[in-house]
């Protein structure tokens, strides 16, 4: 059988050399970029303390932002007790 010089793959073996190596490095930098399964590729985290803080906190925060005012932040407080 004469394969004209492409080997066992008929010419496609590069080809999937390329798309292993390009796999192997791919797969290499996004460990690195998620920091090793942490989570974000940036390091810290994107508001998860957010689920933790309780509405009254929330308000409180608003309030101490002025985006409402002591009698919003009042009757708030009180739908929320």
């Amino acid at each position: 059988m004469m394969d004209f010089g492409y080997g066992y793959m008929g010419g496609f073996g590069p080809i999937f050399m390329i798309i292993f190596w390009g796999l192997v490095i791919w797969g290499i930098v996004s460990l690195v970029r998620s920091g090793f399964g942490g989570g974000h590729a940036c390091g810290h985290n994107h508001g998860g303390d957010a689920h933790e803080k309780s509405p009254l906190d929330i308000l409180k925060e608003r309030y101490a932002k002025g985006e409402i005012d002591q009698k919003e932040f009042e009757e708030k407080k009180k739908d929320l007790q």
